[in-house]
C-alpha cells in the first residue's frame, strides 16, 4: 500500500504561485511514476502532469504546459507542482496520484493510488 498526501492549497490571486506538495509513504517512492491531476465541480477528473519513477519523463496537459512544473524528491518521497501565472480556470481540487509503472500516462485509471486532494482557488 501506498499513502499520499497533499498539501500546499490555497486562495491565491490571478498570476500569483502556489507550490504543491506530496508526501508519500508506505512502498519505495522510487518505484512509481507519480501526476497530479485535478477536478472542478462539476466536471471530470483532468490530467495536469507526471513524472516518471527515473525522473527522465515528464508530461503536462496542453492548458498548462509552460506555467506548472513537476518535480520529485526521492529521498524524501515527495512529488511537487510548482504552479506560476495562475489563471481563475486552475481552480479545482488537485490530487496526487501514484502508478508502479516506469513510464507517464494521462489516464486516471492507470494510476493505483491517490491523496485526499488540496484545494486550490484562483481569484480574478
Amino acid at each position: 500500500q501506498v499513502q499520499l498526501v497533499e498539501s500546499g492549497g490555497g486562495l491565491v490571486q490571478a498570476g500569483g504561485s502556489l507550490r504543491l506538495s506530496c508526501a508519500t509513504s508506505g512502498r519505495t517512492f522510487s518505484s512509481f511514476t507519480m501526476a497530479w491531476f485535478r477536478q472542478a465541480p462539476g466536471k471530470d477528473r483532468e490530467f495536469v502532469a507526471a513524472e516518471s519513477w527515473s525522473g527522465a519523463i515528464t508530461s503536462y496537459a496542453g492548458s498548462v504546459k509552460g506555467r506548472f512544473t513537476i518535480s520529485r524528491d526521492n529521498a524524501k518521497d515527495t512529488v511537487y507542482l510548482q504552479m506560476n501565472s495562475l489563471k481563475p480556470e486552475d481552480t479545482a481540487v488537485y490530487l496526487c496520484a501514484a502508478a508502479p509503472s516506469p513510464s507517464t500516462s494521462t489516464h486516471a485509471n492507470e494510476y493505483d493510488y491517490w491523496g485526499q486532494g488540496t484545494q486550490v482557488t484562483v481569484s480574478s
